[in-house]
């Protein structure tokens, strides 16, 4: 546990502190609800320590969020504006972040009435939050200053995530890459669509885009009362990518009934209706500028960034899981079983994800 009270004296706060407590289910950076007593109530503000080992330029990375963040709270109107996008909380020396040892802080406002889920719990907000990205990645079209920093080069380039593993199990520092003999099988009969999408973009076929990249349908507030997804959160990984990754990583994310890190393999399937929901919603987000090139391989992305998914998962635990939190011996071995199964689900069903797809298009 940080000391959130120090922490807390950095930034321009009008109130009391009163508590912290550890906020959310992420895997990357450490995430506090901090409590304040503001003339006699209760507010509760956002804090988070920057990973830097996996975001090592978490300046740079902060330049991106108040930039992400400036443009869509100036996007938005109305008196529910600060609900529908982050709002950065300044420092006393009118920073968005502050600097303790090699630690970078940054506060945010709390979302109030309102939500994430880490496991969705029905097709309407499935298609409510895939409507949120789709409208965050237009609100995003128009940013100006220039291309945004990458703060994980490659960071959906599947081919790379492939060639990463294949070499860290060459390498087995950790002695680990006989207990993963079917899993690398698995990948290796694969191999060539893992250049499917990032051929499609080098050539031109779909354009590059301000996304999201980390679409778990947890980084999503569902508004309590409404059902309305409400606020995209999470920006740390928004920069340059393609549509296609966030529209698969929603499908990697919500169409499972199972946990990311489930064992119980033969519970794993692809919810057919859980994927039109999201494929209705997004669509209808994104209906002002979505290419019929990048419609046409939405349901390959959804196969395409589950694979990936397990190879990062993999290839964690292959170099003695350095990057995901585990919480016990085999976890990241267990995430990746669990993605390759539906990866298996999702290619029974291709044939159906591209009738539905269709079908919606058709209608638009």
């Amino acid at each position: 546990m940080h000391d959130l009270q120090k922490i807390s004296e950095a930034f321009l706060i009008p109130a009391d502190f009163s508590s912290a407590a550890p906020y959310g289910s992420g895997h990357i950076n450490d995430t506090y609800a901090v409590n304040f007593n503001q003339a006699g109530t209760e507010v509760r503000y956002i804090f988070q320590r920057i990973n830097h080992r996996v975001f090592p330029n978490p300046g740079k990375l902060m330049e991106n969020i108040e930039r992400v963040c400036a443009h869509t709270r100036s996007k938005l109107a109305g008196p529910d504006a600060s609900r529908r996008a982050l709002s950065l909380v300044p420092t006393r020396s009118l920073k968005n972040w502050h600097v303790d040892g090699e630690d970078h802080w940054r506060c945010y406002l709390f979302i109030e009435k309102a939500r994430t889920y880490d496991a969705i719990e029905n097709v309407g907000q499935a298609s409510e939050a895939a409507r949120a990205f789709g409208r965050f990645q237009g609100l995003l079209a128009d940013i100006p200053g220039g291309r945004l920093f990458e703060t994980i080069p490659d960071f959906h380039h599947t081919r790379k995530r492939f060639e990463a593993l294949v070499r860290a199990y060459e390498a087995d520092t950790r002695g680990r890459a006989s207990a993963v003999a079917d899993e690398m099988a698995f990948v290796l009969k694969r191999e060539a669509e893992t250049s499917l999408i990032v051929d499609a973009i080098a050539d031109g076929r779909i354009p590059e885009r301000i996304t999201h990249n980390d679409t778990k349908l947890n980084n999503v507030m569902i508004d309590d009362a409404t059902g309305e997804g409400v606020c995209v959160i999470d920006l740390d990984t928004v920069m340059p990518g393609t549509a296609l990754s966030d529209f698969g990583d929603m499908i990697r994310t919500a169409t499972n009934p199972e946990r990311e890190d489930s064992t119980h393999l033969s519970k794993i399937h692809m919810r057919i209706e859980y994927f039109e929901a999201i494929a209705r919603g997004y669509l209808e987000g994104t209906a002002e500028f979505l290419t019929d090139a990048e419609r046409e391989l939405l349901p390959l992305s959804g196969k395409l960034m589950t694979l990936e998914c397990g190879m990062r998962f993999l290839t964690d635990f292959l170099q003695g899981d350095t990057y995901f939190k585990i919480h016990r011996e085999g976890h990241n071995l267990d995430r990746c079983r669990s993605q390759f199964r539906l990866v298996e689900s999702i290619e029974s069903q291709m044939d159906d994800m591209r009738e539905r797809i269709d079908d919606m298009v058709a209608v638009s």
